[in-house]
């Protein structure tokens, strides 16, 4: 199949990330995309930067208007789309909630974001409740999506539980940047490792790995850091850890993509991590840590 993957900038107007969504997601079509993933909280910029209850007005019903909007998108290009929104479930309870379109417009699932992450200029803690839905594969008529969120892919068990439960790619949004205050060397150091670990998760599971990172500059509103600027970076990797195609760390990038299902049934065949596991043995997986 066909993938896009929409990375850009976004701006404080909501109807602008809108329009701009709108016409790549065109474009993406135009290139032959079956497939539209986008990056995380792509409506708005980055808020979480800063601890601000203001911000809690960003967030949207699902459904909503949010969702009859980009069903609508959906359903006129005939793609399957994966889109990630700041969702209010109800008062005081707010999830940062990856939404699945099917390409006649319907909502195939959602994943709600489980690993929440809390350090300066990422303080989601103050905003997100962790996910409830567990790690379930979204299927549409073009297979069975392993949907998480950014802070979602340094984790192995996500993806390995993705993948036990049938999962054809593991997809995350993310928005993960640079601090200003690390040296050049410590950036590429974080980046490198960023891109690393979900490559070993493509190896580990036999299946391609999807991720859409947000780019530019955003600064912190609050003023207690020197902002972050999104490295980009977005790639596709094949089940063996292959880079099939990677995306410029400051640009506005529709970076398509053709990623064969087939292969990884093969991969699996060379490979047989699921046959050989122990899984007599991993019961202390589920402890804190093992004193």
């Amino acid at each position: 199949m066909k993938v896009s993957l929409i990375q850009m900038s976004c701006v404080t107007d909501v109807a602008q990330n809108h329009l701009k969504l709108k016409s790549k997601i065109s474009d993406a079509k135009k290139q032959g995309a079956e497939l539209v993933v986008l990056q995380e909280l792509h409506d708005t910029p980055y808020f979480c930067q800063a601890e601000n209850v203001d911000n809690f007005d960003l967030a949207v019903s699902i459904p909503g208007a949010e969702t009859d909007f980009y069903s609508g998108i959906a359903k006129d290009n005939g793609i399957v789309l994966v889109t990630s929104l700041f969702e209010r479930r109800a008062a005081g309870l707010y999830h940062n909630t990856a939404v699945v379109f099917d390409t006649d417009g319907s909502i195939a699932g959602q994943y709600r974001k489980m690993h929440i992450p809390d350090d300066p200029a990422y303080y989601e803690k103050f905003y997100f409740t962790p996910g409830d839905l567990g790690f379930q594969p979204i299927q549409t008529s073009i297979g069975k999506l392993g949907v998480q969120v950014c802070w979602d892919q340094w984790y192995p068990e996500g993806a390995r539980l993705m993948a036990l439960r049938g999962a054809d790619l593991l997809i995350y949004p993310t928005a993960i940047g640079y601090a200003a205050e690390d040296s050049a060397e410590e950036q590429q150091r974080q980046r490198n490792a960023w891109q690393l670990v979900q490559r070993g998760h493509a190896v580990a599971n036999g299946l391609p790995v999807i991720t859409v990172n947000r780019t530019g500059f955003e600064p912190d509103p609050s003023g207690q850091t020197a902002g972050i600027r999104f490295w980009g970076s977005s790639f596709v990797c094949g089940p063996q850890g292959e880079i099939l195609a990677e995306a410029p760390e400051g640009e506005d990038t529709i970076l398509t993509v053709e990623i064969s299902l087939k292969r990884s049934e093969q991969v699996r065949r060379w490979w047989p991590f699921l046959r050989d596991r122990r899984i007599d043995k991993y019961n202390d997986i589920l402890n804190r840590f093992n004193d």
